[in-house]
């Protein structure tokens, strides 16, 4: 093989290694800028949550000190809640499962 084909390849394969370098840097570039603007968008949002009046720092309390039957009616209300979430989760399961058994 002369000298010059090896010249050509080793030029190609450097130019395919210059432009797989480029490519990453590019995307890795396009990335973090949209890192950094979700970064802006959650700090405005948070000093936007700090700044709000409206919605009061919540106190803490220790369950130590509350009441035996009040923390048995917040976990019996939670639980209230969690189940009506799940039937009307399963609700809109079965009306959407419905929906698409009709779509034929």
């Amino acid at each position: 093989m002369p000298w010059w084909s090896w010249l050509l390849l080793w030029c190609g394969l450097v130019l395919g290694l210059i432009s797989v370098l480029t490519w990453c840097a590019v995307v890795l570039y396009r990335k973090a800028l949209g890192t950094l603007r979700a970064g802006e968008a959650l700090t405005a949002r948070i000093f936007e949550l700090d700044s709000d009046p409206t919605h009061p720092a919540a106190t803490f309390t220790p369950a130590v000190f509350t009441d035996l039957a009040e923390l048995r009616e917040n976990v019996e209300q939670q639980r209230v809640e969690r189940t009506r979430r799940r039937e009307v989760r399963r609700d809109a399961l079965i009306v959407r499962g419905k929906l698409m058994r009709n779509v034929r």
